[in-house]
């Protein structure tokens, strides 16, 4: 079992598309964890939070998870929730799937949303609380991680890579379904940067296209 966090939709898109895809085609249950929403934001049309809930459904059923969970906290507002809260909700997910492996966002990226959620991923998986779990990998968000001062050294340096050369359409296909939140290219999420973000890890790494974690 797999489960992907992502602070906000799209997160597991541009962190991790292309290994989602290539494990499902692998057979390898791969659950979904979505921490926050919009539609608890006054910043928001009703409109706005129905079509991104669809936006998420067709991503679901995009890449075929095996479950989706929704926290529905506040976007951009969880440094306003008490910590215990988000750990808490992360933690029962993680009791009901009991993933061997676990992709959160990088410490380091910009977005504060991004950094609490990593702090409490990190919180919910001690060994005596989540015993299953063999392997953390930290994802690279595009227009967060790379817009990242290395002030205390958080940049992000990939040591993991998985080809996915073979899935690379399917996760700009993926993103596609985010429309207000792709754009062109110099755009930091576009096909462009995404296409050549992933023909970047892959020269590091030996393929034509690749996903890089910490």
């Amino acid at each position: 079992n797999i489960m992907v966090i992502a602070p906000h939709p799209d997160d597991e898109t541009l962190g991790c598309g292309g290994v989602i895809q290539r494990f499902k085609h692998e057979n390898i249950n791969v659950y979904w964890l979505v921490v926050t929403s919009i539609n608890q934001s006054d910043d928001y049309s009703e409109e706005f939070a129905k079509n991104r809930e669809q936006e998420i459904n067709d991503v679901a059923n995009h890449y075929k998870f095996n479950k989706v969970f929704n926290l529905n906290f506040p976007t951009s507002m969880l440094d306003t929730i008490p910590f215990n809260n988000i750990v808490t909700a992360i933690s029962g997910a993680l009791s009901e799937v009991k993933p061997e492996i676990l992709f959160i966002p990088h410490y380091g990226d910009i977005h504060t949303d991004h950094r609490i959620v990593f702090d409490a991923c990190m919180s919910s998986i001690k060994w005596f609380r989540q015993k299953t779990i063999k392997k953390v990998m930290s994802y690279e968000t595009l227009s967060e991680t790379n817009f990242s001062n290395n002030i205390e050294n958080n940049t992000f340096n990939p040591n993991t890579y998985y080809d996915i050369s073979n899935y690379i359409d399917s996760k700009i296909k993926g993103m596609n379904i985010y429309r207000t939140e792709i754009d062109k290219h110099p755009f930091p999420r576009s096909e462009d940067s995404i296409r050549s973000l992933a023909k970047i890890r892959g020269s590091e790494s030996g393929y034509e296209y690749a996903e890089a974690f910490m």
